[in-house]
């Protein structure tokens, strides 16, 4: 009992510590875009983030080019998503209030439990399937789609939402012998490569000192986060642990108030907060289906 109650507060630990480090990456990336571009942005990151998860995957032995043909195709086809999850994220991060972003992506576990009874073959039930409805309702009312309140950058948000919604999807079909840190290998690589040839299309523009170490801050910040979400996945029961990852919409709402001077309007924050409750709501009952499962089972 008490080393399972260990193990949870070390998981609760560890996805605290996961958002905090995808939303400080956030943080950094945005204040640097006051005087880089995009594709530099993203091209510059991605030489940091590489040659950082390149030296892990050689430490931990988990650089592997022995796979499938199968696996090959879908690492290629969930870094051509990663790909495309950065681009409209960070574009909307660079155009909307971080807390808003943040708040749109928080459907996420709503919209891969849905992709997973389209798109696999999972059981979803009815329970289930009504707080996914009621989550994209609190969606509507962060994106607001009307003359007066809609950001047309939201529609990035959305479509980051799609990209990474594929990008999980794609990943649970994977085998098990592909090592995470291959498949995050190629997603940073190709990430930097997508920015590169961003840059050729434009001028390169001059950096301060201080951009500089916020793009590399941004660098150590990802990768925290993404080491964090890995160890996260082998201690207690994910259950119990997956509901912290709001604490992400936490972090954005203090850093974008304390670094930004920005704080959302009440039908925003109604909106996150429905987001929220369904979210937690999947979570929870996903985790009742699993015990009852365990209890029936031979």
């Amino acid at each position: 009992m008490s080393a399972s109650l260990a193990d949870n507060s070390r998981g609760v630990l560890l996805m605290t510590a996961s958002m905090a480090g995808f939303t400080f990456n956030d943080v950094f990336m945005k204040a640097a875009s006051d005087e880089v571009p995009l594709m530099q942005a993203l091209f510059l990151r991605g030489i940091v983030t590489t040659a950082l998860i390149f030296a892990m995957a050689v430490a931990f032995r988990q650089l592997r080019f022995d796979l499938s043909r199968g696996d090959w195709g879908l690492i290629g086809l969930r870094t051509l998503a990663e790909i495309g999850a950065a681009y409209f994220f960070i574009t909307a991060l660079f155009n909307m209030p971080i807390a808003n972003v943040t708040a749109i992506l928080q459907v996420l576990p709503l919209t891969v439990t849905l992709a997973g009874a389209l798109l696999l073959g999972e059981t979803v039930g009815w329970r289930r399937m009504a707080a996914i409805l009621i989550g994209l309702v609190g969606v509507m009312l962060i994106v607001r789609p009307g003359p007066d309140g809609f950001n047309t950058y939201a529609l990035y948000a959305l479509v980051a939402v799609i990209a990474i919604t594929m990008r999980d999807v794609v990943t649970r079909k994977m085998t098990a012998r592909v090592p995470s840190l291959t498949v995050a290998l190629s997603a940073a690589a190709g990430i930097g490569l997508f920015g590169l040839v961003g840059t050729l299309t434009q001028p390169w523009a001059p950096m301060s000192p201080l951009a500089y170490g916020q793009l590399f801050a941004a660098a150590l910040c990802i990768i925290v986060g993404y080491l964090a979400s890995v160890m996260v996945m082998r201690v207690g029961e994910i259950g119990f642990i997956a509901p912290f990852r709001y604490t992400g919409l936490i972090w954005a709402l203090l850093l974008g108030f304390f670094v930004f001077g920005e704080w959302p309007d009440w039908l925003t924050l109604t909106g996150a907060a429905i987001v929220v409750a369904t979210g937690i709501f999947t979570y929870w009952r996903e985790r009742q289906l699993a015990l009852k499962m365990r209890r029936t089972s031979p």
